[in-house]
């Protein structure tokens, strides 16, 4: 099937949403504007899941943006914070929600354990497998906190961020190697439920660590101011 829009138009979208008043502004140093650059280096080991364009090399320093996943357990919204600690990773999460990455996606982990309390969702073929194609920075200072409702890019080791992310519904007590992009604002219970429903163990650590018990799927997420 061939793309519904082109390369430029495709562009143009995203600058128009997810950096309004920025895209269409006069030329002005970086300096002189909210933004900062950002390095989305491609994986050609590593090719993508699903077909995505890397996003725009520059974030917006100030605001927040919504996006809400809708999980075949009821919708979830998160607030990303692009004035926060990590402006890529939000601008990164919005581009591949406004271009469908995460429709139609499994979540293939759920953790419940004294430790890490998390659902781990944006993998498209299982837990840690199917990105999409490039990676990007960690935006860690190290005054980091993974309290309830918190999410935060997942990752496979320094400087691998791509399209995983995590949502903690408990707590989770973990090193502050990951990158805090905003909060939840509206669906906790959502998660509650999810949890309560148990998991399939398929992690060596322990019984509360694996696969949901019950199957989560993102059917669509969606972009909101």
């Amino acid at each position: 099937m061939k793309p519904r829009w082109g390369v430029t138009a495709v562009v143009s979208a995203l600058a128009a949403v997810l950096l309004p008043g920025v895209a269409s502004a006069a030329p002005a140093t970086s300096a002189s504007l909210p933004i900062v650059r950002c390095e989305f280096t491609p994986t050609p080991d590593n090719p993508a899941a699903r077909p995505v364009l890397r996003p725009l090399p520059f974030a917006l320093t100030r605001g927040t943006i919504d996006v809400t996943f809708r999980f075949n357990h009821g919708p979830v919204t998160v607030r990303l914070n692009r004035a926060g600690a990590a402006p890529c990773a939000a601008h990164n999460l919005a581009s591949l929600a406004l271009q469908r990455f995460y429709d139609h996606s499994q979540c293939w982990r759920l953790t419940n354990t004294s430790r890490l309390g998390v659902l781990q969702c944006g993998d498209i073929y299982e837990a840690e497998k199917g990105g999409p194609g490039y990676k990007f920075a960690d935006e860690v200072d190290g005054t980091e906190t993974y309290e309830r409702g918190t999410i935060a890019m997942g990752n496979q080791g320094p400087g691998t961020n791509g399209s995983e992310f995590f949502i903690v519904h408990s707590f989770a007590n973990i090193p502050k190697n990951y990158s805090v992009m905003g909060k939840v604002v509206r669906g906790m219970e959502v998660l509650d439920r999810i949890v309560a429903n148990g998991i399939i163990p398929t992690d060596p650590n322990g019984p509360a660590d694996g696969l949901p018990a019950k199957p989560v799927k993102i059917q669509k997420a969606t972009v909101g101011f």
